[in-house]
């Protein structure tokens, strides 16, 4: 089976607190045999980039509304004029606020979708054909 991934080199902004910024240079990826996922690779001062993994769903959502609750919340706001998305991210070993650019990310999302469009997942990860194999034997 072919499958498609969509990627996108962005910078985001780490926000340190309410007047201080840096920009961390970002990759979003979408692969369409994880169809329900988006992956974040974040470079920052270290040998290999950080990576977060969340639904595709809550990131969709966070462009147009808060959502998300507990370790990843995302949620649009203005910046300096500009539409921006914030992703808060918690983890033991620290939080994070992040800002993207929202026509960047909305973009993106908007190919992921048509590679994979909503409530077609599920065809996408072939467990039909691996029941039939299953059950042919």
């Amino acid at each position: 089976m072919h499958h498609t991934v969509v990627e996108r080199e962005l910078e985001l902004r780490l926000i340190l607190s309410p007047e201080r910024s840096i920009p961390v240079p970002a990759r979003l990826s979408y692969r369409s045999d994880d169809p329900y996922a988006v992956h974040v690779s974040f470079h920052v001062n270290s040998e290999s980039p950080v990576r977060w993994t969340f639904a595709r769903d809550l990131l969709v959502e966070g462009v147009f509304r808060p959502s998300g609750q507990g370790d990843v919340r995302v949620w649009p706001t203005k910046s300096e004029g500009h539409s921006v998305v914030l992703m808060a991210l918690s983890s033991p070993d620290g939080d994070a606020l992040l800002e993207a650019p929202i026509p960047q990310v909305s973009a993106w999302l908007e190919r992921t979708l048509r590679v994979v469009p909503p409530g077609t997942e599920g065809g996408q990860l072939g467990i039909d054909d691996a029941l039939d194999q299953l059950l042919a034997q």
